[in-house]
């Protein structure tokens, strides 16, 4: 799937249905079969389409199909088949700031954003209070009742420091001492850690922290991490961060 990342995908469709206001397609492309999910579009059995980049997820599960993916790329949509987006759906070609098929990702995987931070605070107007907070909310972890010495250091923060301070923090160099409550493996090329310190505000999700890097920490195990702390982060289709930190290492 690391091959995938960034790229787009040109084949010639397999197998294609709809579900939940997008189209799911299975491709023969350069890089072997490839499911692909875009925005809902018009397309036939055997067409040659390229579909543009977009997120790796992992055994993602469409509980309209009753199916699971191993591996599955949400992509913006097509090229050149804005004309033939299904009306009332966002044209292929970029999800805009609106987050219709957002909106039908998160219908079609349970509620559950596949994302590994999900949906953040802000990102739309119409937010939920759960939304509008800080951390993760479809995707958070539930808050641990531990306590996790602060990492050393005049970079140290902790977790709720990482929220607070966001604004003050952001593209700095930060160290976060923290137990790994979750990894979620090689999405958009990252593997995605859940940190929480014992620190923040559950009813703001202000206690869950997500990092992206290429080590991957153990389940259940603490750990000091270093990496780059980016405040209101917007990776679009209304995923947004009010703190992430980014290319993190294991210290």
């Amino acid at each position: 799937a690391a091959d995938l990342n960034g790229k787009a995908i040109k084949g010639k469709i397999l197998e294609t249905m709809d579900a939940a206001g997008y189209t799911y397609l299975q491709l023969d492309s350069n890089q072997g079969r490839v499911w692909v999910a875009i925005p809902r579009t018009k397309v036939t059995k055997g067409q040659e389409v390229t579909a543009a980049p977009g997120m790796i997820m992992s055994d993602f599960q469409s509980k309209t199909l009753k199916k699971t993916f191993d591996v599955i790329i949400f992509s913006p949509g097509l090229a050149g088949s804005k004309k033939g987006a299904v009306p009332g759906h966002k044209a292929a070609g970029g999800m805009g700031a609106g987050s219709s098929f957002d909106a039908a990702l998160q219908a079609e995987s349970g509620g559950v954003n596949p994302h590994a931070g999900g949906m953040m605070g802000g990102s739309m107007g119409g937010a939920s209070a759960a939304q509008q907070s800080g951390g993760s909310s479809t995707a958070i972890v539930p808050a641990a009742e531990i306590t996790v010495d602060k990492a050393p250091g005049k970079n140290g923060h902790t977790v709720a420091d990482c929220f607070t301070s966001a604004k003050e923090l952001n593209n700095q160099t930060v160290q976060v001492r923290g137990k790994v409550m979750k990894v979620s493996k090689m999405i958009m090329g990252k593997n995605w850690v859940h940190l929480q310190d014992g620190t923040g505000n559950p009813m703001k999700n202000t206690h869950d922290l997500v990092v992206t890097t290429m080590a991957a920490p153990a389940k259940g195990s603490v750990i000091i991490i270093e990496g780059t702390l980016h405040a209101d982060k917007d990776f679009g289709a209304g995923y947004r961060y009010d703190a992430i930190i980014e290319d993190a290492v294991v210290k």
